[in-house]
């Protein structure tokens, strides 16, 4: 599959004129926690020609292949990513860390990881993650049969708050990483007997609510969104990451 995904790559490069600076997988097979079927979910950052940022007319800053049930293939323009990274964008923050990298040959990736610590604004940060967890566990884990994988999506949120509260530094991507800090020993057990599941059940697979996760997680969330409000808010100035935009765009 990976020389398919990077075939795929290079034909966006050509078809949009385009230079991919980095690529990854950002779904369950990034987090540990993929399905025999689970799909390919590839997310990268290009640069255009500097020309095309000269125009008076804004290109689009996205592009990508049509969804199909195998490869999700989609990337954000350098300025779009940049911009972001400056607001704490949480997820383009998990990108950086994934465990697999499809393309990566420049130094884009590197100069931004350097940058993380300093840039990562914790209150915003764990706010996304907050919400992220409250919203599926209202919405999603209350039902007589709940979707196996929410399991593992409200768990990772939840675990990335209070990573935050916490250890007040950027949360890992890696559920393994992140599951550490349970010190509840039933409660691993119950997330192993999931992950034993997960890893041989298909994407839709139910399962009846776990009362103790539920219970941990309802906890856990209570906790964090006491602390989350007094966690530090900072904007930074753009001026490393103007460098590292006009590093990278093509001549």
């Amino acid at each position: 599959m990976t020389e398919t995904i990077l075939h795929k790559l290079l034909e966006l490069e050509q078809a949009e004129n385009i230079k991919i600076l980095y690529a990854c997988e950002s779904g369950s097979r990034a987090w540990g926690f993929a399905s025999p079927d689970s799909d390919f979910d590839v997310r990268f950052i290009y640069a255009r020609p500097v020309n095309d940022y000269l125009g008076i007319i804004e290109l689009p800053d996205t592009v990508g292949l049509p969804v199909n049930e195998i490869l999700d293939i989609g990337g954000w323009d350098i300025k779009k990513a940049l911009k972001l990274f400056l607001k704490s964008n949480s997820t383009l923050y998990e990108w950086l860390q994934s465990p697999i990298v499809y393309q990566g040959a420049s130094t884009f990736a590197d100069d931004l990881r350097k940058l993380m610590p300093a840039y990562f604004s914790l209150r915003p940060g764990a706010n996304h993650y907050l919400s992220m967890a409250h919203n599926t566990l209202r919405d999603d884990l209350q039902t007589e049969q709940i979707k196996l994988k929410r399991y593992f999506y409200v768990l990772r949120s939840a675990l990335a708050c209070l990573w935050i509260v916490e250890k007040q530094t950027v949360p890992p991507m890696e559920f393994e990483q992140l599951r550490g800090m349970i010190t509840d020993n039933e409660v691993q057990n119950a997330i192993d007997e999931l992950l034993k599941r997960k890893k041989i059940a298909d994407e839709k697979a139910l399962i009846t609510p776990v009362p103790l996760l539920n219970l941990w997680l309802s906890n856990t969330l209570d906790w964090c969104k006491e602390r989350v409000s007094v966690l530090p808010s900072e904007n930074k100035y753009p001026d490393e990451l103007n460098n590292i935009f006009r590093k990278n765009i093509l001549p």
